[in-house]
């Protein structure tokens, strides 16, 4: 019998355990103003079971590598990932895996440049990026964390790399993400219109405060969406009996060459929207023989599902498919 003690979880691990717990708690209330791209009332499910994918995956590496995890996390939840709002997190995770990779701690400096990485990572596998969505959330943290970190620019290594400073910076972080959140209701007609703010966004929110409360060892903030508009728990699912624009959402992963998947991401532009397109794997772990295979997951919305597989059939095997009727989610193809 192995009497040897437990290793005690990564804080990559109890961050994303956190943030999982947040997002359940919270998901009734993102879900009930998920209006944007379509009404379909699921963002706070999809940002749950993406961060609940992330956990799973690091919930028993020994490793310290926070970069090295942040990868595992984020290749599992994307290869797993529903919704744009899952997607587009899981992304992020990879994107900010990359400068974090050799560190075993976070600092403030390898955070700016991990959320900097992250909103290229993003904008790059969206082929009609918006603002007031989470893209803007994003932005909005990365800009405050590299100009905190600009800050200790002259500073001593000790000071620069503390806890403290860290903690200072995710401050800053979750303070002008919360102000992004409160903007997009003025960034997108549709959310203007209902007077909410957007569900992704707010999630995103979410999971920066979890990381900022794993990093100082303390609690979310308990007030950090009141006065968002659309969060209380009085106020309606305003995305039912709206109709969406489109019918179905098509997820896979598949294996395709670069030029293969320019073409398929040039062809599902042409036929639907919120077309993403991100390789699950870091850009040195792509960037290889230039025409070697290299993995995405794919997310559209179309409104004739058959074509769109055809498509996606005729570029290579998709694996992991899954297509949900827009109107009714319950119903996958």
């Amino acid at each position: 019998m192995d009497e040897s003690p437990r290793r005690s979880p990564s804080r990559v691990h109890q961050w994303l355990e956190l943030a999982e717990t947040v997002l359940g708690n919270a998901s009734d209330r993102m879900d009930a103003i998920n209006i944007f791209p379509v009404p379909d009332g699921d963002t706070g499910s999809n940002l749950y079971g993406t961060v609940r994918a992330a956990r799973a995956a690091v919930a028993e590496e020994t490793t310290e590598d926070v970069g090295t995890l942040m990868s595992l996390a984020g290749r599992a939840a994307l290869d797993q990932a529903r919704g744009n709002s899952g997607t587009l997190l899981a992304v992020m995770l990879i994107g900010m895996s990359e400068p974090l990779t050799g560190h075993e701690r976070l600092a403030a400096p390898t955070l700016a440049a991990a959320l900097e990485r992250a909103q290229t990572s993003c904008w790059a596998a969206l082929s009609d990026p918006q603002e007031g969505t989470m893209l803007t959330v994003l932005a909005a943290a990365a800009r405050a964390a590299s100009e905190y970190a600009a800050g200790l620019r002259g500073q001593p290594d000790d000071q620069v790399m503390s806890r403290r400073e860290l903690g200072a910076a995710l401050d800053a972080i979750v303070g002008a993400s919360w102000q992004a959140v409160v903007q997009t209701e003025g960034q997108l007609p549709a959310l203007t219109a209902a007077h909410v703010v957007d569900a992704g966004g707010m999630g995103l929110l979410l999971v920066l405060d979890s990381l900022r409360a794993t990093v100082m060892g303390t609690s979310i903030d308990p007030g950090l969406l009141d006065g968002l508009h659309g969060f209380s728990a009085s106020d309606p699912h305003i995305h039912e009996g709206l109709d969406s624009p489109v019918g179905y959402e098509l997820m896979c992963s598949i294996s395709l060459d670069p030029l293969t998947a320019a073409t398929l991401r040039f062809e599902l532009n042409d036929m639907g929207d919120s077309v993403i397109m991100s390789p699950v794997g870091t850009a040195g772990e792509v960037n290889g023989e230039a025409n070697a295979p290299v993995r995405w997951r794919l997310h559209v919305h179309v409104d004739d599902h058959e074509a769109a597989e055809a498509l996606v059939r005729k570029a290579g095997e998709p694996e992991n498919l899954v297509i949900t009727s827009l109107q009714d989610p319950e119903t996958a193809g």
